[in-house]
């Protein structure tokens, strides 16, 4: 079985993000950059497709420039075969610019499972994977919290409000994995050393057709101090009243 996973490197979620000079982009400088913590969930559950039919490949790609080279070796550490990059001077591109990259180089290659995770933790669109479904015309299914494959067809579960939907597809198919798919294992000391010699494929590509265009970026207004509006139950009242008139929230 042959899969292929579309990882993206995002800032660390604990990283303290300053916005650029340009004011339209954030300063790289000091951000710890690592594999988006959804796409982890992606390559695992690759990982164990493979482990459990005992033949195929586990390709990465990931769209980005030369610092994304170290976000695809860790997935290579983890135990996937290759890797390859379209490599970019703008790795910030709009969600279409993204997918349409992807799109491109997916038609040129033969797999029986694309797996992405559900969405970026840097910009939160949970877009790439419906596009690129769509630009490959192929069946979609997101949020997948289990994955059964079954010969050529796939049995995914997903979440959807107050239960589990089941949607059974034949494959080729796109799947976007939810964080409860499975546990993502750590690289070994050994899967590290040899990541070092596995390959990684870079390609030039042009970023077109952005539907999106960053104006501003602003920081979030400070909040405001907290009041104390006195003890006990003779504060109740004043409280109450700045709940509904101030806060608005009763």
């Amino acid at each position: 079985m042959n899969i292929v996973v579309c990882m993206k490197q995002v800032p660390d979620t604990e990283t303290r993000i300053k916005i650029g000079s340009d004011g339209r982009s954030i300063d790289p400088a000091d951000v710890e950059w690592i594999v988006n913590p959804y796409d982890e969930y992606a390559v695992e559950e690759a990982l164990q497709m493979k482990e459990r039919t005992g033949a195929g490949e586990v390709v990465v790609v990931s769209v980005g420039n030369e610092r994304a080279t170290t976000a695809i070796r860790s997935c290579l550490a983890m135990g996937a075969d290759r890797g390859i990059l379209l490599k970019t001077e703008h790795p910030f591109g709009d969600t279409f610019s993204i997918a349409e990259a992807l799109a491109n180089l997916l038609k040129e290659m033969e797999f029986d499972v694309l797996l992405f995770g559900k969405q970026a933790v840097d910009d939160d669109n949970a877009q790439v994977a419906q596009l690129v479904a769509h630009m490959l015309d192929l069946p979609c299914v997101t949020v997948v919290t289990k994955l059964e494959i079954e010969g050529s067809t796939a049995k995914a579960h997903r979440e959807v409000e107050g239960g589990t939907e089941i949607v059974e597809t034949s494959l080729p198919s796109v799947f976007a994995a939810e964080k409860d798919l499975n546990q993502p294992r750590y690289a070994s000391l050994k899967g590290i050393m040899t990541a070092k010699k596995k390959q990684i494929e870079e390609k030039e590509t042009q970023l077109g057709h952005f539907k999106i265009e960053v104006i501003e970026m602003l920081k979030p207004p400070p909040r405001p101090e907290g009041r104390i509006v006195g003890e006990g139950r003779e504060a109740v009242p004043e409280l109450m009243q700045l709940l509904k008139n101030e806060a608005n929230v009763i």
